[in-house]
């Protein structure tokens, strides 16, 4: 077919049959379009249909959606202009969507079009053209080296794009033409790539008698073929990779396809390696960073099948599967599942809800599983299989606290001596060291030394961070920056700024003053250009080409560095500082243990040392001793006391505008209209921690509810009584926050 989708003629005949559409805006209801005689439209299939003045894509739903308008007359009603040649969403994807938004409170179309994220996929696929070798075609008339070097390439027969025959021959693409106007060559159009099918019986794996426990419990889960969900609870270094790899092929060996999420994609550089190396192949890829026929191209192949296990990250759980049977989320703790922007959802809440509606297993794994999962785990609702010991057969590293009060850092520095000395030896060792500091940049503050002026960003109450390997001051929650000033932009006093407190670049400049000689690496998401370049530097680490890694929390996640003997936590009290975040205290003891965790994980004994001013604080207590069970048990029963998540239910709602007091009086506004209730706590509004964002003033109402208590419910109806909103105000609302700014 030349055209991606068939014309339809524009007036049906006969009595019109409608369908009801939703449209990927953000609307929550369906709308009546004509089908044309002759056309053939089901439920999920995707269309062209005019929406005001603009054709628009939508989705034939197989129900309507929404509070039902006036009627309409028929003779008003438009018709579908084009069905789209593109595999149709199944009803469970409809029902996914729909619960979704359900929860969430977002518009249907905000959720159908988080499964539309792939534009290229309702775009007519343009073919590529390559090259391919003339068999029996005479030499040409000057045969050069170059020539001879691209003719014996091309030799194999197979078909290359020109420029990829260019850089294999060392010559330009002049050469390349010049070989298809003299007939040795001839274009091709390529075919389309599809994706190699992993052989779980590729590789059998040996594993210890614990994880042979886990795998078989793992299986027994797929085998079942009916909804579960398992924590799969290791311990950093214990092999839960290779353990879950076995339920992946036992999915494979049914038939059924599988998705992997995971937290960073900078992560999936020694995972592919190591799915290659268990499966034959490597999976499909789906993340931000794939141009947009390979979006497209990857939506294309889960909806039909071919992609038969994808590992993305939480936008991975959206692909219209056709026959999915595994999930897996990777790193199941992590904040980066949860999404605060349009559709607010919990990318690991939504696969368990995504495994329920397909009535098939969903795997979570962690070293430091959430409260909520644990809470789960230990009241039966989720299946717990703990892996207790590193699979090398190394003990965890030793842990020990630098009490920052009575061994601060000298004068001007960041590193307190018995971290400096840690390095120092581990270095002689010819070991490797890493460096963790939760901050970007060089310093989070500059300051005037002779005025006092600190220098904000313009849009965020929020300081403007200094980059100063860039030589900028950039705000990291509007993206604003300015050059670095050469005077203090108040008094105008030359050479007064000053940079206040540490981030990743001031510690490497540290440590490039004491140890010269030292090969540093340094891992943070503003200065590494591409994912590209950041996986030349993971493997450069892994292989022992870098002395000392500096990063930030992107080091923390699941990477393997046989040669990693010490970790340094630069800052260890910093995430504790975010004192209204009910879950300040329990991601921090998940991030300074998944750091620590890096050490002595293959060829060497590890060892951490975290720099604090509380080492006395229940975190730091239990990072130190390594008593995961007395901080669960405490955060439990804090959470439990309060009323807090997974004990009680949360929702935020944010007003923002451009005035301060038009936002302060619509918060006020909408939380005089909450309904009453003996059950329901509304707190607020008060002005949000981070209070303009972008040049928004922003109020911020918490409601707190029973776990029990249908809160969507309670929301609608409160909802329903507010105004419609006027100007530029907007109110977002967040069920189950994770952020608290």
């Amino acid at each position: 077919m030349d055209s991606l989708f068939a014309p339809i003629d524009d007036e049906p005949r006969g009595a019109p049959v409608t369908v009801p559409v939703v449209m990927a805006v953000a609307l929550d209801q369906t709308y009546d379009y004509i089908v044309p005689e002759g056309v053939e439209v089901e439920p999920g299939c995707f269309v062209l249909v005019p929406f005001g003045p603009q054709t628009r894509t939508g989705v034939v739903w197989d129900r309507p959606v929404g509070e039902p308008g006036k009627p309409v007359d028929p003779k008003k009603l438009k018709a579908v202009v084009a069905r789209l040649d593109v595999p149709p969403l199944a009803e469970i994807t409809l029902r996914f969507a729909e619960w979704i938004a359900k929860y969430t409170l977002a518009p249907l179309g905000m959720t159908v079009r988080m499964m539309m994220s792939a534009r290229a996929a309702f775009e007519p696929v343009k073919p590529r053209f390559g090259v391919t070798v003339v068999e029996g075609a005479a030499d040409p008339g000057r045969m050069t080296p170059a020539r001879r070097k691209a003719l014996d390439i091309a030799g194999d027969g197979a078909i290359r794009a020109k420029s990829a025959l260019a850089q294999e021959a060392g010559c330009s693409t002049g050469v390349v033409d010049g070989l298809v106007a003299s007939g040795n060559l001839v274009e091709v159009a390529i075919p389309e790539k599809r994706p190699p099918l992993p052989d779980p019986h590729h590789r059998e794996m040996e594993f210890t008698p614990e994880q042979h426990q886990a795998v078989h419990a793992l299986r027994a889960s797929v085998d079942a073929q009916n909804f579960s969900v398992t924590l799969l609870d290791g311990v950093t270094g214990s092999g839960k990779t290779e353990v879950y790899f076995e339920a992946v092929a036992r999915a494979l060996e049914h038939g059924r396809q599988a998705v992997i999420m995971l937290p960073e994609i900078a992560l999936t550089d020694q995972f592919m390696r190591r799915f290659h190396s268990r499966f034959g192949c490597a999976p499909v890829e789906w993340h931000s960073a794939l141009s947009g026929p390979e979006r497209g191209r990857v939506w294309r192949q889960a909806a039909t099948g071919e992609a038969r296990v994808v590992v993305g990250a939480r936008s991975a759980l959206f692909l219209p599967f056709s026959d999915l049977g595994l999930i897996i989320v990777d790193e199941e703790h992590d904040a980066g599942y949860k999404q605060d922007d349009r559709v607010h959802y919990q990318a690991r809440d939504m696969a368990v809800v995504r495994g329920n509606l397909g009535g098939f297993p969903v795997l979570l794994a962690s070293a430091t599983p959430s409260i909520e999962t644990h809470v789960n785990a230990r009241t039966g609702r989720y299946r717990h299989v703990v892996l207790p010991g590193r699979y090398s057969g190394a003990s965890l590293p030793d842990i020990t606290a630098i009490d920052l009060k009575t061994t601060p850092p000298d004068k001007g520095r960041w590193l307190a001596p018995p971290l400096v000395e840690a390095v120092a030896n581990t270095l002689a060792d010819g070991q490797q060291t890493l460096l963790f500091l939760n901050r970007r940049g060089y310093a989070p503050l500059t300051l005037c030394r002779t005025c006092g002026h600190r220098i904000e960003c313009p849009q965020c109450t929020a300081w403007l961070v200094e980059h100063r390997f860039r030589g900028r001051l950039h705000c990291h929650h509007c993206g604003f920056s300015i050059p670095l000033p050469e005077k203090c932009p108040k008094c105008s006093e030359p050479g007064s700024l000053v940079a206040c407190g540490p981030g990743v670049e001031r510690v490497a400049e540290e440590v490039a003053e004491r140890f010269p000689d030292a090969r540093v690496a340094l891992l943070s998401s503003d200065l590494v250009p591409g994912l590209t370049e950041m996986r030349e530097i993971i493997r450069s680490i892994e292989a022992g080409g870098i002395d000392i890694v500096i990063g930030t929390q992107m080091v923390a996640k699941g990477h393997h560095f046989p040669n990693l003997a010490t970790v340094g936590i630069v800052d260890g009290d910093l995430g504790l500082a975010q004192g209204a975040d009910p879950r300040a205290g329990e991601r921090t003891f998940q991030l300074l243990h998944q750091v620590t965790g890096r050490a002595g994980r293959a060829l060497t004994e590890g060892r951490g040392l975290v720099q604090t001013h509380m080492p006395e604080h229940p975190v730091m207590a239990a990072i130190i001793s390594g008593d995961r069970e007395a901080f669960l048990n405490h955060e439990i029963a804090t959470r439990r006391k309060g009323l807090l998540p997974p004990f009680g239910r949360l929702v935020a709602l944010v007003v923002a505008a451009r005035e301060k007091d038009v936002a302060q009086q619509v918060a006020r506004e909408i939380t005089r209209r909450a309904p009453r209730s003996e059950k329901i706590e509304v707190l607020g509004p008060a002005e949000a921690p981070l209070s303009i964002i972008r040049g928004r003033h922003r109020w911020r109402i918490l409601v707190k509810a029973p776990r029990e208590l249908d809160v969507q419910g309670y929301l609608r109806a409160w909802m329903a009584e507010v105004p419609p909103l006027k100007g530029d105000v907007r109110v977002s609302i967040d069920i189950d926050p994770y952020s608290f700014l």
